[in-house]
């Protein structure tokens, strides 16, 4: 009995594969981050796409020995988001893979976007799969995004998603790892920098410039460049910027929770695994996280796509 839905996803940092199991709702994830030289706060995508062809084989091997017998569908991230025009070289790895191991073994194919991915992880690892067939706001809070989203059921894709505010500049993740990558830390920086401000008594009150829902994340990297410079403690310094992440990320929720009612919200990406963030957006919205491995990039909510869209009775 083919059982078992295998993903594929090829981010701009990490190389994953994933097989869902539909009989266990269970996972067996492989995923491999690509290399960043000390010091750099990102990769080329042609560096990115070398790596992945590098990565992909070993871990697609060793997935698919425990279970290419039950396999049935292979899925693949074609693309950031589902927006015309929305496009990444390396994406085009994982989308490669995908297609051949389909017609190889006579698999049916689906393709969805990272975005989407983001949110079937988030939902399945938080354990609210029945959101699946119903409307409700979600964030995609990583390195390369920062939105808000309406999520609503889709024939096609499984999701019908909508952005409806983002970030005016600079992204979340990418203030995480700038100011980490500025304080010593490795890249990506977002789970070391979520244990030194942990080390912080500061209570920062901040209130990001924000515009019809939509806020700036500017003004974080240029005051912490301006505390380095002021040689003020780094746990304080890594605090500011969860803190202000944090204050953002509320601003957007209120604003979208205005203008869309009350409608339940999943908190998706690397971002939205920092502890902080997790436990007071948690108290004050009752928002649903799910566990850091699968917030950061992973093709566990690829795989589990597959599944809906084979499944799903419309």
């Amino acid at each position: 009995m083919q059982n078992k839905y295998l993903g594929i996803d090829t981010s701009n940092y990490t190389s994953s594969c994933a097989v869902y199991d539909s009989e266990t709702d269970s996972v067996d994830s492989l995923k491999k981050l690509l290399p960043v030289a000390s010091g750099q706060v990102g990769l080329r995508q042609s560096d990115a796409v070398f790596h992945h062809t590098k990565n992909l084989p070993p871990l697609l091997s060793e997935l698919c020995k425990k279970h290419a017998e039950k396999i049935g569908v292979v899925s693949a991230s074609f693309a950031p988001r589902s927006a015309e025009g929305s496009y990444m070289p390396c994406f085009s790895v994982g989308a490669g893979y995908a297609h051949v191991l389909a017609s190889a073994l006579n698999l049916k194919e689906y393709k969805f976007s990272h975005q989407a991915g983001h949110v079937a992880a988030a939902l399945w690892a938080s354990g609210q799969k029945s959101l699946i067939d119903k409307t409700f706001l979600a964030f995609h809070v990583s390195g390369g995004t920062t939105d808000v989203l309406l999520v609503k059921p889709d024939k096609e894709n499984v999701f019908d998603i909508e952005i409806i505010a983002s970030s005016l500049d600079l992204k979340a993740g990418q203030a995480v790892d700038r100011v980490g990558v500025m304080l010593g830390l490795d890249f990506p920086a977002g789970p070391e920098l979520d244990k030194l401000s942990r080390k912080s008594n500061r209570q920062y009150n901040i209130k990001p410039f924000s515009k019809d829902g939509s806020c700036s994340f500017s003004g974080l990297q240029n005051k912490c460049e301006d505390m380095i410079k002021k040689n003020e403690d780094p746990c304080d310094i890594a605090k500011y910027c969860i803190d202000y992440i944090c204050s953002a990320i509320r601003i957007m929720t209120q604003s979208a929770l205005v203008k869309y009612g009350d409608l339940p919200i999943v908190y998706a990406g690397g971002v939205m695994s920092n502890s902080i963030i997790n436990e007071t957006l948690t108290r004050e919205f009752s928002g649903y996280f799910c566990p850091p491995e699968f917030s950061s990039d992973n093709a566990v909510g690829t795989a589990y796509l597959g599944y809906i869209k084979e499944t799903r009775k419309w």
